[in-house]
């Protein structure tokens, strides 16, 4: 097989050929993941909601195995809810512990789509990652003790945007390196819903391609050690890459009907599963071509006997070169001339998650250190000559090539690199109240002062979230966010009417929260109602039982140690206002007029004074 001709950054069709290579890849890569989903645990989608997203998910549930369970998961899933635990209303009509199966045992033999995968937290990315090891989930507690068959397909949707309003960090390293694609979607590598629909195509022949997946035997050595050297050559130092690479492979030669996978499996392989990955520019890309030997015209002339031995490792030698350059073609441009400019060292994996680009230091300024200069680091040039000064007498007076004499020798060791303390991110979260008659001038308010946050988020490093609650439940309307027109876009379609579930509301806020601060960030809660819960936290009607329970929510938000703010937007105070805020050990502020100004000032200024009282 002949390799796909390289692109070389900066050629004028780089961008155009990079658009239509990765949406190709993308549409080969959900029929790998629906032949052999167990085995390749499934794909992180960079990017945006779109129709290539939504198309590419919906031909995925529709080419796996039929009635398998579809199951989405919300954000900010709580440990029960994911894992399973005691279901506490089947257990009292039973008189006896009655287990609840959680959302991956839900989805065993299925699909389980994960929106924000950016956002998602280190305990539950550790649980999904375990489920995906063992194919289970292990329950032990609240009495119970457990196990229950979770063969999943992860879906996880990153949104994380670098250059806008996220981190850019994007899924959590260790549930990334489980799942074997990272494909990056966007609407204009796919411009027509007819030409995605063309593109994912051959339903009919995944039966059979199963089943020949079932019966294939082991690949080839040289198919096992290209992948693995290629693997090595972009700096991919994951195992578990180079045995994603060969599952592919094989999933690739079952798919096309062949009985083994070969080169060009294995070229296929390479640009879907290390591409993504690479870290580094193989070793010899700088390296001028080595002279031939002085008798290489004599060996040509007087060939040598052959050997079996030599052309083996010769053609091993040929398939590895063949996935180098394989993986070269599965790379951006961009992320290409990144790699270039970063040097045999290569990009650290924060780098290569943000696409190459390399953040500075931001911070208030506190001395420096010796350390090695790295892409990204300040040099502190005036502490670095003065830890050359005392070496000069001894390292003497050094002379390029050139033959000019250098005034000050620097070396390596002298190198200081300034420090900086930058303090951690605030994330605002808002709670509001949506029920009720008066709940079009509450959330007229709230948005208003959303938007007011927002357009100075930048400038504090803020994010802020909205959760809102009424009738039975709480939800989450705007994750936490720097973006003014992502806020507004999910602020639109916002309604009220119904319920008060206090408690539900600040459950969500309070778990939201908790998200935040395991993701170095300080979460802070603002939690504007009338004080007035008549729905409890299982959503049955009465104020008694919804009362007990807000106060419940509300001690668990001071057992956290959270800071917190109670707005009263009652139109006269009520004792359970302060009952309330007492409890959550937040500050308490009456605001009968919550107009957007005052509730934004309040919200900004909690954090330096007291709290402004009507």
């Amino acid at each position: 097989m002949t390799a796909a001709r390289p692109v070389r950054p900066g050629a004028p069709d780089a961008h155009a050929s990079s658009e239509g290579n990765a949406w190709a890849d993308a549409c080969l890569a959900v029929r790998l993941l629906a032949l052999d989903p167990a085995g390749l645990g499934g794909a992180i989608l960079k990017g945006g909601p779109g129709p290539a997203r939504e198309d590419w998910t919906a031909a995925l549930v529709r080419l796996l195995s039929p009635g398998g369970p579809v199951r989405k998961a919300p954000m900010g899933i709580a440990d029960d809810a994911l894992l399973g635990g005691l279901d506490l209303a089947a257990s009292l009509t039973l008189g006896r512990p009655v287990a609840r199966v959680g959302l991956m045992a839900q989805a065993d033999g299925g699909l389980l789509i994960l929106p924000s995968a950016e956002r998602l937290g280190p305990e539950i990315a550790s649980r999904l990652a375990a489920a995906l090891d063992q194919g289970e989930v292990s329950v032990e507690r609240e009495g119970l003790s457990f196990r229950a068959s979770a063969r999943i397909a992860l879906v996880a949707y990153d949104e994380s945007r670098a250059d806008v309003d996220e981190d850019g960090l994007g899924l959590a390293p260790g549930l990334a390196d489980r799942l074997a694609f990272h494909l990056t979607l966007s609407d204009r590598q796919a411009r027509t819903a007819a030409g995605r629909a063309a593109a994912i195509a051959g339903e009919g022949s995944l039966a059979k391609a199963r089943a020949r997946l079932a019966r294939m035997g082991p690949a080839d050595r040289e198919v096992v050690e290209g992948l693995c050297a290629a693997a090595e050559a972009w700096g991919v130092g994951s195992p578990r890459a180079a045995l994603f690479a060969l599952r592919v492979a094989r999933a690739h030669a079952a798919l096309r009907g062949a009985p083994h996978p070969g080169s060009e499996d294995a070229v296929a392989a390479a640009r879907l599963v290390l591409a993504p990955r690479a870290l580094r520019l193989p070793s010899g890309d700088d390296a001028a071509p080595a002279p031939p030997p002085p008798d290489a015209a004599a060996s040509q002339d007087d060939p040598a006997p052959e050997d079996p031995a030599q052309e083996e490792r010769e053609a091993e030698t040929g398939l590895a070169d063949l996935l180098v350059e394989a993986v070269r073609t599965g790379l951006p441009p961009q992320l290409l001339a990144a790699l270039s400019d970063a040097g045999p060292a290569g990009l650290t994996a924060g780098a290569r998650n943000r696409g190459g680009r390399t953040e500075a230091p931001r911070g208030a300024p506190r001395g420096s250190r010796p350390g090695r200069l790295k892409p990204g680091d300040r040099l502190d040039v005036p502490a670095t000559l003065r830890a050359a000064a005392p070496w000069q007498t001894l390292r003497g007076a050094p002379v390029d090539g050139r033959g000019t004499r250098r005034r000050l020798a620097v070396r390596a060791e002298d190198f200081r690199l300034r420090r900086f303390t930058r303090a951690p991110e605030t994330t605002t979260i808002i709670a509001v109240d949506a029920s009720g008659s008066t709940a079009v001038n509450r959330l007229a308010e709230a948005k208003g002062a959303v938007e007011l946050l927002l357009a100075r988020a930048y400038v504090d490093r803020a994010h802020v979230a909205l959760v809102a609650f009424r009738g039975v439940s709480a939800e989450v309307l705007l994750p936490p966010t720097r973006s003014l027109a992502r806020a507004k876009r999910c602020l639109s379609g916002l309604a009220g009417g119904g319920g008060t579930p206090l408690a539900a509301g600040v459950e969500m806020a309070w778990r939201l929260a908790l998200a935040e601060r395991a993701r170095r960030k300080r979460p802070r809660l603002v939690i504007l109602t009338d004080g007035r819960p008549n729905i409890g936290l299982d959503g049955a009607p009465g104020r008694e039982q919804a009362a007990t329970d807000a106060l419940a929510a509300c001690r668990r938000v001071a057992a956290s140690g959270l800071e917190a703010i109670y707005v009263d937007a009652a139109p006269r105070p009520a004792p359970d206002g302060d009952r309330f805020a007492k409890a959550m050990g937040a500050r308490y502020a009456p605001l009968p007029l919550a107009r957007a100004g005052a509730v934004a000032e309040l919200i900004g200024g909690g954090a330096r004074g007291s709290a402004p009282m009507a």
